[in-house]
């Protein structure tokens, strides 16, 4: 039995964005105030979608913000199934349009091919991260840890020391490029954003047992080095 993070649920998404907009915000002037810069790695989809507009709007120094993503599929920044796409047009808005957002696809045909670019393109991005922003699938993946996907690349995504691997999962398209476990959890706060009944359901599965690979979720929920903050709204 995994003990549980802070649990924060909303009556509706309206309310969840607010509160969390609000929080990642302080989060991040905090740390620009300490330390002259802040590090964010934020999740694809459409559930952030909203979050990160109200976030754009949010009056803090964005010049010293540096954006990356938890994980990427590898399409072209323009594809309508890139995170960087929604990145680009949803959070690089606004008064966030000032922060310095590097993307994880590169020039490389395959995202193993392409890993050790990305790897030296992030090498000077501001670690430990300040916030992670992580999303959950209904099969209990997050990043691009699936459990579908070949027993090496899931093993080296929960075990490497790299910063990055890639991933092929069998039930979603496309190869994947994604921050290992070792990399995620070398944050100062994560927040995990669900919606959705069906969500809250996959958590409370995830809390009800141990084994990671079955749902990869429960690597970053059954760890006690980095404060994990689940915010829920029906």
């Amino acid at each position: 039995m995994i003990k549980e993070a802070v649990f924060k649920s909303f009556d509706n998404t309206e309310a969840l964005e607010q509160q969390l907009a609000d929080r990642i915000a302080a989060g991040l002037q905090e740390a620009i105030d300490k330390r002259g810069e802040a590090s964010l790695v934020v999740s694809g989809g459409k559930t952030p979608t909203g979050l990160f507009n109200k976030l754009s709007h949010k009056p803090i120094d964005w010049s010293e913000v540096f954006i990356t993503l938890a994980d990427e599929r590898w399409v072209d920044a323009d594809h309508q199934d890139s995170n960087e796409n929604t990145v680009r047009s949803v959070l690089l808005q606004n008064r966030a349009a000032n922060a310095k957002f590097r993307g994880l696809k590169n020039m490389f045909a395959t995202a193993a091919a392409g890993v050790d670019m990305t790897t030296e393109q992030l090498a000077n991005f501001p670690r430990p991260f300040d916030i992670v922003i992580l999303g959950m699938g209904n099969d209990g993946h997050t990043c691009s840890w699936f459990p579908c996907a070949a027993p090496t690349e899931l093993n080296t995504a929960l075990n490497t020391d790299a910063l990055l691997c890639a991933v092929q999962p069998t039930t979603a398209p496309y190869e994947r490029i994604t921050f290992s476990k070792k990399a995620i959890l070398n944050s100062r706060q994560i927040y995990l954003h669900l919606v959705g009944e069906q969500k809250l359901d996959v958590y409370k599965k995830a809390l009800a047992s141990d084994v990671v690979t079955e749902m990869p979720i429960r690597a970053v929920l059954a760890q006690h080095k980095t404060p994990v903050d689940v915010f829920w709204s029906a």
